[in-house]
């Protein structure tokens, strides 16, 4: 075949080459004029929504979730206003279920034996909180430390919830009660005629009063108890599950911030009176008192080591502690606030209305508190009063059972947690047990959803310890839950005898909201009057 003489490379055709320049009519400058901001931004957007679809599918592994996640923020929209039958359905979707939202892979254990391995297993999982709360609470705060360090300090902690040191608080919480039954019937005779109103806000307020005088005595003026009170429901939503993890002015989080530093600062000027009280010999009245006064003792019998003064072993301190600063008492103060505050708050709203429209058993705590008190309905109580009192106890405990103030505690998984035999909850994930499954398991509790004092006299309830799970257990357990059970009972026996109160039912009364613990849908409609 004849070759063809005008053959030339393309490459060299000078006019083949000019239309793969660069220029904005050249092939390949169409492209790169067609990469614009826009393009690269919907480019990179794309890969972002793929590669998070693609960890949350590889975190889920085996356990029940959706089958995939609204690209970034997850069930973030619906979260914002929890629904307790949404948290029902999740329970009941699995033993192990996941949700992942924002940056957060969230595993929820929903049966007594996955919580309890969460619970038990200090080696994988630390207590959290959402991002902020190391903001409110500081991140030098001791609930933040983990293993030897959280124990250590914790056991300079367990003497100001001993029996004894509990007998010293009880005056001082009465002082309180009597104050605001008082306020009740002003709220229902004097400004709202005897018409219902919600108490749910009353109830915050008191409980509140009532952990301020026990925390902090009388270092604290009302007029700071009452603005620890109206504000520390923004600290409560600021710290809500889901929530935006950076503080943004004007914000859940901003105004959360502010409350809490003023509930530190005003902790922190108690703390240096109290200081300067047990220097001077002070009797200890609340528990800042008492923790300062270990201090001291502590310091006391260091020097005299020191000195070389022969000291007799009586006089060792149980715990030995050091001097912390007004800030530091103050931070660890704050915690059981932010413990209690809540959690105390919900069950007595609970208890005030399920007394209320269980009246056969409202009598039954009537009957017994006046007989422990030798029927004089204004003695005085004491721990011997309160300890006499199995019935009040059981409907305290029951309520707790019913109604469980605080349905679910989050950790954070250390290192991969091998939770179950054919699940792992990866590094840096949120492992949340549940707690309300294991209080309504109808096997340990028969008739679950039925409010029934009766389960723990002459029933098994209190043999079911592996269920009670409503102040956790573990090395993280709750250090006031015997302090919260002999509060309610002091609260609910004392106002079954200085008080009568009526329900207004709704529709919503049995519905639960839920505010980081839960409460009435309604928030308790009552009406208070004094008891002859």
């Amino acid at each position: 075949m004849a070759g063809n003489g005008t053959w030339a490379s393309p490459v060299a055709d000078a006019q083949y080459s000019q239309g793969l320049g660069t220029g904005t009519g050249g092939f390949i400058g169409q492209i790169y004029d067609g990469l614009n901001a826009y393009s690269l931004f919907v480019t990179l957007l794309l890969l972002l929504v793929a590669y998070d679809q693609y960890m949350y599918i590889w975190n889920k592994g085996s356990i029940v979730g959706p089958a995939w996640k609204m690209p970034f923020i997850g069930p973030f929209l619906s979260s914002v206003n929890p629904k307790m039958d949404e948290y029902k359905a999740k329970w009941a979707s699995g033993d192990l279920s996941c949700v992942s939202v924002f940056h957060k892979f969230v595993v929820i254990a929903s049966s007594r034996d996955m919580a309890r391995k969460v619970f038990n297993s200090p080696a994988f999982v630390k207590p959290c909180v959402v991002d902020v709360a190391y903001k409110l609470l500081r991140p030098t705060n001791w609930v933040f430390l983990d293993g030897r360090a959280h124990v250590d300090y914790r056991k300079g902690l367990n003497g100001l919830f001993t029996r004894q040191a509990l007998e010293t608080y009880l005056p001082g919480q009465e002082e309180v009660y009597d104050k605001y039954f008082a306020k009740f019937l002003d709220i229902s005779q004097k400004e709202n005629n005897g018409k219902p109103v919600p108490y749910m806000p009353v109830f915050r307020e008191l409980m509140c009063a009532v952990s301020c005088r026990t925390f902090v005595g009388h270092y604290m003026p009302d007029a700071a108890v009452k603005k620890i009170a109206d504000d520390y429901y923004k600290i409560t939503a600021a710290l809500e599950l889901v929530n935006f993890p950076i503080i943004i002015p004007f914000t859940r989080t901003y105004y959360g911030k502010k409350a809490a530093d003023m509930v530190l600062h005003e902790f922190s000027i108690c703390a240096a009176k109290s200081k300067a009280r047990m220097a001077a010999g002070g009797d200890v009245t609340c528990i800042m008192d008492g923790w300062i006064k270990s201090m001291l003792d502590s310091e006391k019998y260091r020097q005299k080591i020191a000195k070389g003064v022969k000291v007799d072993d009586s006089e060792k301190p149980a715990m030995l502690l050091r001097i912390f600063s007004d800030f530091e008492i103050a931070m660890t103060i704050f915690t059981f606030l932010f413990a209690s505050q809540d959690a105390t708050s919900s069950a007595a709203t609970w208890l005030f209305q399920i007394m209320a429209d269980r009246p056969e058993i409202l009598d039954r705590v009537r009957e017994e508190n006046l007989a422990v008190r030798n029927g004089d309905k204004d003695q005085r109580l004491s721990i011997d009063v309160l300890e006499k009192m199995p019935y009040t106890r059981a409907v305290v405990k029951e309520t707790l059972r019913y109604r469980p103030p605080v349905i679910m505690v989050p950790y954070v998984a250390k290192k991969a947690f091998p939770v179950s035999d054919t699940y792992t909850a990866p590094k840096g994930s949120m492992v949340i047990p549940s707690v309300w499954p294991a209080l309504h398991d109808p096997e340990v509790y028969p008739a679950p959803d039925t409010f029934d004092p009766e389960r723990w006299i002459t029933g098994d309830a209190e043999k079911a310890v592996k269920n009670w799970l409503v102040f956790g257990t573990g090395p993280h357990y709750c250090l006031g839950q015997t302090y919260a059970q002999l509060n309610l009972m002091a609260m609910i026996g004392k106002a079954s005898l200085q008080l009568d109160w009526k329900h207004h039912v709704t529709p919503l009364s049995e519905d639960i909201k839920v505010f980081a613990t839960i409460f009435p849908m309604d928030d308790c409609p009552l009406m208070f009057s004094k008891r002859d």
